[in-house]
């Protein structure tokens, strides 16, 4: 019975930690996450089960005291430590402040999750009961589960009564994090479970791979994070990869020091070549410009990376729409070149020469180019006018930072 034990183990003490993670200042979550945490000890270290009773009794009791008037919670406050320290003779003490939460709630419970608080509460009360009066109706490992499983349904309950407090989903938050956390338990406790099977083996080889998956963990956490933001929040993975691409990329800036008219160039091109990503231009030390700053105090904007790198982005685009002639919307003549090759390809987003991007969404211009790109301009030849294009864009950047 191991295995569930370990299974009672790791989904409490996920659950602890995670309501503590959503706010710990919040009574009904570290309450109930204490709860949780006390019985994922008890099962680790296999204690008496008194102390499986006192404490999460004691918990959860205070939980249910947050939905009372107030109090009931004083009175919960003044009790707490005299009953953990008279349960510790006698464990029954716990269970009777529980019993009178229990009758309390129903009276007051909430309607969203009054009904599996009050179910979760009896059953719990029961499971207790069994294993203190040392009944052999059920082994003592399927006790603990059970009381376990009303535990971690519970945490479920106060979590999602949290989440409708602030105004927030919490589905899929959770099915992330224990996503996460499942992911993580296999990678490390597989080891040692594989390590158990032979228990005449020898310890190094689960030392070098411990130490391993912890370093790529970490290595690997920003594709990691992605791939179970794939499975756990498919309609949101695309914008926490941006969020991460933002936070990944600021230990990456350099600050904008004394630079050459070259490296200068260099570092716009660069910028061009990432104006659709985010964590790319937070990255460019082209954020760091004077007029940047300026421009954010003017829109009254915080100076933060994430403003600087849209400030950057529509800095811009204003120097690549200065590029465009007046004689119309499209042309190919030599003097559109250098806004087409930097216009429709970092800014409209057309890939002419890549036959995996495909583009639907096309407005009549940007289908010409397109066209054009593709029927007359070989990629070479765009490569080098958007080298062009970028001194060009440069230049007027480096002008207007030389006014600053």
């Amino acid at each position: 019975m191991l295995s569930t034990m370990v299974v009672s183990f790791g989904f409490a003490w996920w659950l602890g930690l995670y309501l503590l993670a959503r706010d710990v200042r919040k009574p009904v979550l570290h309450r109930t996450a204490a709860g949780l945490l006390a019985y994922a000890v008890v099962v680790a270290f296999d204690l008496a089960p008194s102390v499986l009773v006192a404490v999460p009794a004691v918990a959860w009791t205070g939980t249910i005291a947050c939905w009372l008037p107030a109090r009931f919670d004083r009175w919960w406050k003044l009790g707490a430590l005299p009953v953990l320290a008279l349960s510790a003779f006698s464990p029954l003490v716990a269970a009777v402040p529980l019993v009178a939460a229990f009758g309390l709630f129903l009276r007051h419970r909430p309607a969203r999750v009054g009904g599996v608080v009050a179910a979760a509460t009896l059953v719990f009360a029961m499971g207790d009961g069994l294993l203190l009066l040392g009944f052999d109706l059920l082994p003592r490992q399927v006790l603990l589960a059970g009381v376990g499983f009303d535990l971690v349904l519970l945490g479920i309950a106060v979590a999602v009564a949290d989440a409708f407090h602030e105004g927030e989903a919490v589905r899929a938050d959770m099915v992330r994090s224990l996503v996460v956390s499942l992911g993580t338990a296999f990678l490390f406790g597989g080891q040692v479970a594989l390590f158990m099977l032979r228990p005449d083996s020898h310890l190094e080889p689960l030392l070098f791979g411990t130490v391993a998956a912890a370093v790529a963990v970490q290595v690997f956490a920003s594709p990691l994070a992605a791939a179970v933001d794939r499975v756990a929040l498919p309609g949101l993975a695309k914008d926490r990869a941006e969020l991460r691409e933002v936070v990944d990329a600021l230990p990456r800036r350099d600050p904008l020091a004394d630079l050459d008219e070259a490296e200068f160039t260099r570092l716009t091109r660069r910028a061009l070549s990432g104006y659709g990503d985010l964590g790319k231009l937070v990255a460019s030390p082209l954020t760091n410009l004077p007029v940047i700053k300026a421009r954010l105090a003017a829109r009254g904007a915080a100076d933060q990376p994430v403003e600087r790198a849209v400030e950057l982005k529509a800095l811009l685009l204003e120097s690549v729409l200065r590029l465009k002639p007046k004689d119309g919307d499209f042309g190919t003549s030599d003097e559109w070149r250098h806004y087409n090759a930097l216009y429709f390809y970092y800014v409209a987003g057309i890939r002419p020469y890549s036959a995996r991007t495909k583009r639907e969404d096309l407005d009549p211009d940007s289908k010409k180019a397109l066209a054009w790109f593709v029927g007359q301009v070989p990629e070479r030849t765009l490569h080098n006018w958007q080298n062009a294009g970028a001194k060009l864009v440069a230049a007027d950047l480096l002008a207007q930072f030389e006014r600053r």
